[in-house]
């Protein structure tokens, strides 16, 4: 394992610094301490390294859009309808940044800070980066001070493992994701790509993109990617909706070693499995991404990578069936998102 840690970009006048490691196989991972960022995942190819996530080139650029692109998200992923929610008997508020919802944590929420990082090397079998950031009730309106740890691990079995971990001062929410925008093969688009996912059923959602508690069967549908699926032919099955291609929440149910799905490009034969005990899979497939977005890859465009974002089902605390996302003073939460690599 090698690793390097290097002063990447200066935003708000903050130094935003790059961890990278490399396993014995040649897979890179690479982290930008702004926002807990995925900035790269390569893979080595016959023609030279191939990044599998969607990044850019600069800090600014990252935040300049509404996307998230490979950037953490706490303390809520999702929407919380109006911003308001019972927790243990009281009526919380908290700030708006949708409209009048809030979205993927909050104005202030994971992807808007700097964390602190290092780089922990003990294992010669594995290498981690760890980014630690105390979240304010004052700054995000959440209740209680959230210490939150993101901790990236790759392995030399081609496993990259994020583990959130949270301690709070008060009772809280805590449901934190990776806004992580996958693109495995070699065309700017993925409508070659095939994507399977352990779903049988989707959140039925309102205009605001805002759950109204009820589920969709995806069998017989654009949605159905139980046996996998073209995402080109499911994308066009869905160019009569407003959105013309996939904003959805899928409701996961993990298999025996914790899959939920799998992205693989039948042209390349690069994969990457997703592994979560976490019961939801939000799919977007960048329909909204504009030529003004300066990626790293080109101008954006729709389609040119896919959102694969493992959580708890989104709004939870207004719809208590679809899990517990609550975290009490003195108790240490962890949740896992594991990456598999074919390559």
């Amino acid at each position: 394992m090698q690793t390097a840690t290097k002063h990447w970009d200066t935003y708000q006048n903050e130094a935003v610094t790059e961890y990278t490691i490399e396993n014995d196989h040649g897979v890179t991972l690479s982290i930008l301490s702004w926002g807990a960022t995925l900035h790269k995942l390569t893979v080595p190819t016959d023609k030279g390294d191939k990044n599998l996530v969607l990044s850019y080139h600069k800090m600014a650029d990252y935040l300049a859009n509404p996307f998230y692109v490979c950037m953490g998200i706490g303390r809520t992923a999702g929407r919380i309808t109006r911003g308001t929610f019972d927790l243990d008997g009281q009526t919380v508020h908290v700030d708006a940044n949708e409209g009048q919802n809030t979205l993927h944590g909050g104005p202030h929420g994971f992807n808007t800070v700097n964390w602190a990082g290092n780089l922990d090397t003990t294992d010669p079998n594995k290498a981690r980066i760890i980014l630690t950031h105390t979240f304010k009730g004052a700054d995000d309106s959440y209740p209680g001070d959230l210490t939150a740890k993101m901790i990236y691990t790759l392995d030399n079995h081609d496993r990259v493992t994020l583990t959130f971990e949270g301690n709070t001062t008060a009772l809280t929410l805590f449901n934190p994701t990776l806004h992580v925008y996958f693109n495995v093969g070699d065309d700017q688009l993925i409508s070659g790509q095939t994507l399977q996912i352990n779903s049988q059923e989707h959140l039925d959602l309102d205009g605001e993109k805002l759950p109204t508690g009820k589920m969709v069967a995806n069998a017989g549908t654009p949605y159905d990617f139980a046996d996998g699926q073209n995402l080109g032919r499911a994308i066009r099955g869905l160019q009569d909706i407003p959105e013309k291609g996939f904003d959805d929440v899928y409701h996961v149910t993990p298999g025996a070693d914790d899959t939920i799905a799998k992205l693989s490009d039948p042209q390349s034969g690069r994969a990457v499995t997703i592994k979560s005990q976490r019961n939801a899979l939000v799919v977007f497939t960048a329909n909204s991404f504009t030529s003004d977005m300066k990626l790293a890859t080109g101008a954006g465009q729709p389609y040119m990578g896919v959102a694969l974002e493992a959580q708890t089902l989104p709004d939870s605390q207004n719809f208590p069936e679809f899990g517990d996302v609550k975290l009490a003073p003195g108790e240490t939460k962890q949740y896992e998102i594991t990456y598999d690599l074919t390559y």
